[in-house]
């Protein structure tokens, strides 16, 4: 199945003259967090292979506003209508969560799913105020879907919204894990810069204390400094260097969910610590407490967190399939034809 990367300007030309069923993915991101762009990734591969009757395209997030009424101009009954999963439906990221309503009022005719997300608004005026306005959007659309990739958030939305709300991992537990095989040397920390930073330096010099001087220590984040733009076109490579980066290492230390995603996924030994509202530990929780060489914690006790980082790099690698915790998903799209 073909994909098709468009913006406004091409977007008529982009789309051929035939009767296949289209899959609209509004709000792709362009900018360079890896988490964002291996969920993307991932939707589009899902699609492609699970539903290969349908023309998939994207939709990149800046081009969101100029594209609704290309797209309006041009669907049937038969396409889906769908914005991208993550972690940002709520008040903490507006730029998302506008794009997102405007799709959804707009399309009320269509299938329209949000793929799987977390959500936060905040418990004070201005979080009460846009959860107001994204309740009015979306109560718009009676063909609306909300997809939940954690519990507490499945629960949020279920008491937030009127829309019918189903429940699946993040997209990117649906990717094949890689076996490289590499040998492994050192200590990734993939730490957050935002405000959803909790973890204290204290806590990570002591971890370091704990690694000990005998193996390289490195310092990344998932939000990459270059390039400064990722495309659909350029994001596989970058998701495959990544992989590659995580197969070299003998333990990851984090508090980005996307890395101890990319940790299950390339069998590297990950103890994660939470973020300002627990996306990453109820995910954790409700998806990947059985693997054994990924852990979360809450700790800033040493000699706990030491116990648990000697767990996990101690822990064996083992078979898991994720695919059919997808079903709810599947059945959805599934039942449209």
């Amino acid at each position: 199945m073909a994909n098709f990367y468009i913006n406004p300007n091409n977007v008529v030309h982009e789309l051929p003259k035939n009767n296949q069923p289209k899959f609209f993915m509004f709000g792709v991101p362009s900018y360079t967090n890896l988490g964002d762009q291996a969920i993307s990734l991932a939707e589009r591969k899902y699609i492609e292979a699970e539903f290969p009757e349908y023309q998939y395209i994207e939709i990149v997030e800046e081009d969101d506003d100029a594209a609704i009424p290309v797209v309006k101009q041009c669907i049937t009954k038969q396409d889906i209508v769908a914005f991208t999963g993550g972690g940002n439906m709520g008040n903490l990221y507006l730029n998302h969560e506008r794009a997102r309503r405007k799709v959804f009022s707009t399309f009320t005719d269509n299938l329209t799913i949000s793929f799987p997300q977390s959500i936060h608004f905040e418990d004070n005026e201005a979080g009460l105020y846009e959860q107001k306005l994204s309740q009015e959007a979306y109560q718009k659309n009676p063909n609306l879907v909300l997809v939940a990739r954690d519990a507490q958030s499945y629960h949020r939305m279920q008491t937030t919204f009127n829309n019918k709300v189903i429940f699946t991992p993040d997209m990117v537990l649906y990717m094949k894990s890689v076996n490289w095989k590499f040998n492994r040397n050192g200590a990734l920390f993939v730490l957050r810069h935002d405000s959803e930073k909790v973890v204290k330096k204290s806590t990570i010099d002591n971890i370091k204390d704990i690694l000990g001087n005998e193996r390289p220590v490195k310092r990344v984040d998932t939000v990459l400094d270059e390039p400064q733009k990722i495309t659909p076109v350029t994001r596989e490579a970058l998701f495959d260097s990544e992989l590659e980066l995580f197969s070299h290492q003998e333990i990851i230390i984090t508090d980005r969910w996307h890395a101890m995603v990319f940790s299950v996924l390339t069998g590297t030994p990950c103890l994660l610590f939470g973020n300002s509202y627990g996306k990453g530990k109820h995910a954790y929780i409700d998806w990947l407490e059985h693997i054994n060489w990924v852990s979360y914690t809450d700790e800033e006790d040493t000699e706990r967190i030491k116990q648990q980082i000697n767990a996990v790099m101690e822990a064996k690698t083992h078979a898991y399939d994720l695919i059919p915790d997808f079903k709810q998903l599947h059945d959805l799209i599934a039942h449209k034809r």
